[in-house]
């Protein structure tokens, strides 16, 4: 751990060197990743410089401890050197967490992108009642949310609902929820009162900046049309509803919830380049395959990840082996407890990865 401790501390002296530099403001994305560096690198000096004091400490109460003939004294000596290795123990684990390599997107802004699967009307159900858990957990966190697209079943469901969420942190904390997501319930048009199963889709996506990825407009196709509603209902006069190509990937986006063209088109591309932002990651990861098998927020979205059991009140989370008793709660957006167990499984494994 000493060997990677003294590479950080090398690297935070030459960012520190590199922000004070008088033209650092003229590249202003290169001044903001360096003072995000900076932020963390900070984080692990200042742990660095609280470990070895310890170390100190420790060293000088062991002598204390060997050299005291005192027993009172040597009782004294006894209980500091047992008080400061458990400090030692605590933060060596905290420093461990620090040298994790951080997920450069964890800090971006996301699009999810929820649809209903196997189970026709319940799945769309479902589907809203997914959107509401996580716009409730997104106003618990001071987030802002923003919907970009719905496709609007009859019954009041979603057979597609696209939406952003802004703030800090989001992708890092969202991140998990990529994947099949079972619910198990009777549904209210069953007479019989049998449960039935049903599947909804979720994809998180860090939403990509201006700088993350360039998109040639001779690669779109753009076509405009009538918006419509369930059943296929034309609820516009004039075509603002808008579709795009990106005819080099195949990725097809369309938006008509604003009424202006305009509007649509801008949100079309926003969901454009965070598809496409994942498509580069994933072409990436796939080359780190080791480190990505370690992390639970895979975005496989073909992966089962979670039940949940509305009639015991229940939530299984199927990669952590993880069961709670309180879905009422959760699907009021209380996923907290989620999501800290997800972070903290994935820290544990990728410790052991390291530092093994």
């Amino acid at each position: 751990m000493k060997a990677k401790l003294d590479a950080y501390i090398d690297r935070f002296r030459e960012v520190e060197q590199l922000v004070a530099e008088p033209d650092i403001h003229k590249n202003p994305e290169r001044y903001k990743s360096l003072m995000r560096e900076h932020a963390h690198l900070s984080e692990i000096a200042a742990a660095y410089e609280k470990y070895t004091r310890l170390r100190e400490q420790l060293e000088e109460a062991r002598t204390l401890l060997a050299e005291e003939q005192d027993h009172e004294l040597q009782e004294m000596a006894r209980q500091e050197v047992r008080q400061l290795e458990e400090q030692l123990e605590q933060l060596e684990h905290e420093i461990k967490l620090l040298l994790i390599p951080i997920d450069p997107m964890d800090d971006k802004n996301t699009i999810m992108e929820i649809r209903a699967g196997t189970g026709g009307d319940e799945a769309s159900l479902f589907a809203a009642d997914l959107y509401r858990m996580y716009t409730r957990y997104a106003e618990s966190k001071g987030w802002k949310t923003e919907i970009m697209s719905t496709s609007d079943t009859e019954v009041g469901g979603y057979k597609e609902i696209v939406f952003s969420i802004s703030g800090k942190q989001i992708f890092g904390n969202l991140k998990y929820e990529s994947g099949v997501h079972r619910v198990q319930r009777v549904p209210t048009t069953e007479s019989g009162g049998r449960i039935h199963t049903s599947a909804v889709t979720v994809a998180v996506l860090p939403e990509a900046e201006d700088t993350d990825i360039q998109i040639n407009n001779e690669d779109l196709r753009i076509d405009v049309f009538r918006s419509s509603g369930p059943g296929g209902q034309s609820v516009n006069t004039t075509d603002s509803a808008v579709r795009i190509t990106h005819e080099p990937s195949g990725l097809v986006v369309s938006c008509q919830d604003e009424k202006s063209q305009h509007k649509n088109k801008a949100k079309a591309l926003r969901i454009l380049k965070a598809r496409l932002y994942e498509l580069e990651e994933q072409k990436k990861q796939q080359e780190r395959a080791t480190a990505r098998r370690l992390q639970i927020g895979s975005g496989d979205r073909s992966e089962r990840i979670r039940t949940y059991n509305f009639p015991q009140n229940r939530v299984s989370d199927h990669r952590i082996n993880l069961t709670l008793h309180k879905l009422d709660s959760i699907m009021q957006g209380e996923l907290d407890q989620l999501i800290e167990a997800l972070k903290l499984s994935e820290q544990e494994a990728m410790l052991q990865s390291q530092f093994s």
